[in-house]
């Protein structure tokens, strides 16, 4: 199932990450550094869910916070929530 959220404080607009059961199929991130968008989008293509909040979350750009990176990590946990209610 695609989910789709849109990330707080980064210059990515939009994130769409498609899972099955508890695996990551597929990343697109609209917007941002294209190249490290696709790096992180390969990167965790077929990585568990927890697997990747574990290694993305927290990872800081420039001072502000938080990254594409850390955003997806964050939106991934969502994701989880919403799973789990379901």
């Amino acid at each position: 199932m695609v989910y789709t959220f849109r990330p707080k404080g980064v210059c990515a607009m939009e994130m769409a990450v498609d899972i099955e059961g508890d695996i990551i199929k597929s990343v697109e991130i609209l917007g941002g550094c294209p190249g490290n968008s696709l790096g992180v989008a390969s990167l965790v293509a077929g990585m568990n869910i927890d697997e990747a909040i574990k290694r993305l979350k927290g990872i800081d750009c420039r001072g502000k916070g938080t990254s594409c990176p850390d955003q997806l990590a964050r939106g991934l946990e969502e994701i989880k929530n919403q799973i789990k209610e379901s």
